[in-house]
């Protein structure tokens, strides 16, 4: 089934570059913590961002990228490869934890061919639920989304502090 609309306020426009952000890479104005972006960051360590996606397919939809600004995944170095491994098992666990998904689609997105709109690894971490379709995805051709993305951070970030100890 083909989708006619996605709802995520705005993501078309997005996606066409009409409601972007002023600023050279969305993903470097996260890490900055830039007020001309929203802000949606989960936790972080010394080399890579968690964040709740703006435009997720499913609730918890959350990206992790790299501090540095880095275009292609061949470009880590291997302790960032691993640290980034790490982070994902341990996004993974948070996931389960606070959403009991019934699996996961992760992925990355590299060049403009491929999906990927904007220019700064990142890979994608989407939580799956069984009989996610629901009735306007069906009979409206929508895909509704049933959490904001301001209220999967807020979650997240808590259940990131309590699993750290913080």
């Amino acid at each position: 089934m083909k989708y006619k609309n996605l709802f995520s306020p705005n993501k078309l426009k997005y996606v066409l570059g009409k409601d972007r952000p002023a600023v050279d890479c969305i993903l470097c104005s996260i890490i900055n913590r830039d007020s001309r972006v929203k802000l949606l960051e989960i936790t972080r360590t010394e080399n890579f961002v968690v964040a709740a996606n703006l435009y997720p397919f499913n609730a918890g939809h959350l990206l992790i990228f790299p501090v540095r600004h880095v275009e292609d995944i061949c470009d880590f170095t291997g302790d960032e490869a691993l640290e980034m491994h790490n982070l994902l098992t341990e996004v993974l666990a948070v996931l389960k934890q606070e959403y009991n998904p019934g699996g996961f689609n992760i992925g990355y997105n590299i060049g403009r061919c491929s999906g990927a709109s904007i220019p700064h690894v990142h890979m994608h971490v989407v939580p799956r639920y069984e009989r996610e379709l629901g009735f306007a995805d069906i009979v409206g051709g929508a895909k509704l989304i049933v959490e904001n993305p301001s209220t999967t951070m807020k979650k997240l970030k808590k259940a990131f502090k309590l699993k750290k100890g913080k």
